[in-house]
């Protein structure tokens, strides 16, 4: 604290050797005028702080490898975010835990505004998953940017032409359709698990750190099917390697028309995913501001909203206020889904 006052300027240093000059330890209610004075001063500098805000680069975290939806979202992000704030915004990742160890590392780093993290639906699960105590309480949501569904795809030369005849299959073998996801307890994990139960069927449900190792591992024939977002999918699609049996999603994608949904196939299952940013709780009410209009901003460019048509994203924006509200909600939501399930 000390040397936030003497980083303040003269006039802070001043004003606390006045009112400690014309008070004695012993005084009533001295003790207590004089942290009042100096909580203030101190609170003075913060604003102070706040409003030059941002003066240095500003990093965001993501809690995956590079190469998925949550990556390349931030990536587009981070570029319109630069032009608003003038400032370099660079994107570190950090892969682990089903999001877990990014999140903790961004929740633990400094209340300053110079460190965000990307905020993926997982985020709102993670603790009932017991990878971490992290949960939506711990930061501050600055916005939501898309919403993407699941996807169940396989390689296009596979015998299942149909989310039926997989399923079929899936019932007569017991766990040997091996289902590639972003990583255990993820949103993927959990689409893959409730398309499972609701279809009676048992799959045999293999991690990988992100979508694009999953989706690797299916194009080399290492796996059988992956349950990951429908705009990780698509290009390997549109190049005819990949085939998406159908979609977790309440209506069909315009970037793939001839997609059913699981509803419509009668199986009522619907999971989809969501991505945005936030910083630890305890951030400066005006860095947030800064910040949530930075990312409004960069989510209204063409850049951006051409980035979600052309990956099957939903173009999908919640203020910050409306973004921890939502998140919550999620989060109790998971947290008896996530039991239900057994996954672990």
């Amino acid at each position: 604290m000390k040397n936030i006052l003497l980083a303040s300027g003269s006039r802070a240093e001043m004003a606390l050797s006045a009112v400690g000059a014309q008070m004695r330890p012993t005084q009533r209610g001295g003790r207590f005028l004089l942290a009042t004075v100096f909580s203030a001063l101190v609170l003075g500098v913060v604003g102070a702080q706040a409003a030059d805000y941002p003066n240095k680069p500003i990093t965001i975290v993501v809690p995956y490898n590079p190469g998925g939806a949550s990556d390349m979202t931030t990536r587009v992000i981070a570029q319109g975010m630069e032009q608003k704030l003038g400032v370099p915004v660079v994107v570190a990742n950090k892969a682990g835990g089903a999001g877990g160890v990014g999140l903790e590392y961004v929740s633990s780093s400094k209340k300053d505004g110079y460190t965000l993290s990307y905020m993926p639906v997982e985020s709102t699960m993670i603790k009932a998953l017991g990878f971490t105590d992290v949960q939506p309480a711990d930061f501050t949501y600055l916005g939501r940017v898309m919403t993407l569904p699941a996807a169940i795809t396989v390689q296009a030369d596979s015998p299942w032409k149909t989310i039926e005849e997989l399923l079929d299959y899936a019932s007569k073998n017991p766990g040997k359709v091996t289902v590639g996801n972003s990583g255990t307890g993820s949103i993927w994990h959990v689409a893959s698990a409730s398309l499972a139960e609701k279809a009676g069927v048992k799959f045999n449900n293999v991690p990988f750190d992100g979508a694009a190792p999953a989706i690797a591992a299916l194009l080399g024939g290492h796996i059988k099917a992956v349950a990951v977002s429908a705009s990780e999918v698509l290009p390997s699609e549109k190049a005819g390697t990949l085939r998406v049996l159908a979609l977790m999603s309440e209506k069909r994608s315009p970037m793939l028309p001839g997609v059913p949904t699981l509803k419509e196939r009668n199986i009522d299952v619907e999971v989809v995913g969501w991505g945005g940013f936030g910083v630890p709780v305890g951030t400066p009410p005006e860095v947030v501001s800064v910040l949530e209009a930075a990312i409004k901003s960069s989510f209204e460019t063409k850049a951006f909203k051409d980035f979600t048509t052309e990956r099957s994203m939903e173009h999908s924006y919640l203020d910050s206020k409306a973004t921890n509200v939502y998140a919550q909600s999620q989060y109790e939501y998971f947290s008896k889904l996530i039991p239900s399930l057994g996954i672990k």
